[in-house]
């Protein structure tokens, strides 16, 4: 187990045809759909566990009663701090579109994120969580987020073809017979 872990942790990230860092986050579906309504325009999040670039693509996967791979969107800035500092930053941008429960959501964090949503994308086709699990059994989302990489079996079979139908990657070139 710990092998395969060096193993996954020593793949290159998974990045766009434009070379942006690919990462896969749980989103709540209320707060998922008002972000590709473009009700929403920060994700915050609490105990941030890694540096996510501005100009990554965050793959959506809304958690809850639709737990499926639904979309994408560009981060634009990143604000991290305390729980304090990020709403009150948040929270002074016009058509934040965060409220008083994402407010419960951070508070007392020692470290908060928040990442500005740039460009949603709501993928033609959904992938559910059971259609998932028939291509890789077992597997699970993030808690939060995860960077994707290279070889990683939802990025290879499931994603990447998920991005290529919604016309943001190329189509692979067939070797001629």
């Amino acid at each position: 187990m710990a092998r395969r872990r060096r193993q996954q942790a020593a793949a290159p990230p998974a990045l766009t045809a434009k070379g942006e860092e690919l990462y896969l986050i749980s989103i709540r579906p209320v707060y998922a759909y008002q972000i590709f309504r473009s009700k929403k325009r920060f994700e915050l999040r609490r105990n941030a566990a890694g540096r996510i670039p501005e100009g990554a693509v965050m793959v959506v996967y809304a958690s809850g009663n639709v737990r499926a791979i639904i979309g994408e969107f560009t981060v634009g800035r990143v604000i991290e701090g305390t729980a304090e500092q990020v709403w009150r930053s948040v929270t002074g941008q016009p058509g934040a579109g965060v409220g008083g429960d994402a407010w419960r959501y951070i508070k007392g964090a020692q470290h908060a994120m928040a990442l500005e949503v740039v460009d949603p994308i709501l993928y033609p086709r959904r992938v559910t969580l059971e259609e998932i699990r028939r291509v890789i059994p077992g597997w699970s989302p993030p808690l939060s987020y995860k960077q994707l990489r290279e070889g990683e079996p939802v990025y290879e079979l499931i994603i990447r073809r998920l991005r290529r139908l919604a016309g943001l990657e190329p189509e692979p070139i067939e070797a001629p017979a």
